[in-house]
């Protein structure tokens, strides 16, 4: 009986520690420069308010972190975004100032499926780190 409820207790705390592996990767940080972004295909998407640690050209979701969606942006590149069901789950890697929200609009490559997908709001540059080259 102790073992069943000592590996309970496991799976119950294991489950709760450290969110899902797109959020251990900062998939959703707030950064200022590519270098802040650890993950490698990630970028700091600067025409968020706060920037956006995503990973850069998915062409589905399984190209993204699991607890992230691919995802295009206005912009027509697909980025790896957060998977959501609450806006609390959109900020564990920024600040108050720059929160996500928790948001159904974007387009998801493989269909929405219900899914939302955290994004912080526009910071009016518009002007990506690379200065929009290719």
């Amino acid at each position: 009986m102790s073992r069943i409820l000592c590996a309970m207790v496991v799976v119950i705390v294991g489950g709760c520690g450290g969110g899902s592996e797109a959020i251990r990767r900062g998939v959703g940080a707030e950064c200022n420069a590519n270098l802040a972004c650890t993950e490698s295909g990630q970028v700091c998407l600067t025409e968020f308010k706060g920037g956006y640690c995503g990973v850069s050209a998915c062409l589905h979701d399984g190209d993204c972190p699991a607890g992230s969606a691919c995802v295009t942006e206005d912009n027509q590149i697909n980025y790896c975004f957060l998977i959501c069901s609450d806006k609390v789950q959109c900020n564990p890697h920024r600040s108050v100032d720059n929160e996500s929200n928790c948001t159904s609009s974007l387009t998801f490559v493989d269909g929405t499926m219900g899914r939302k997908a955290c994004r912080p709001p526009l910071s009016g540059s518009g002007v990506p780190l690379d200065g929009g080259t290719d």
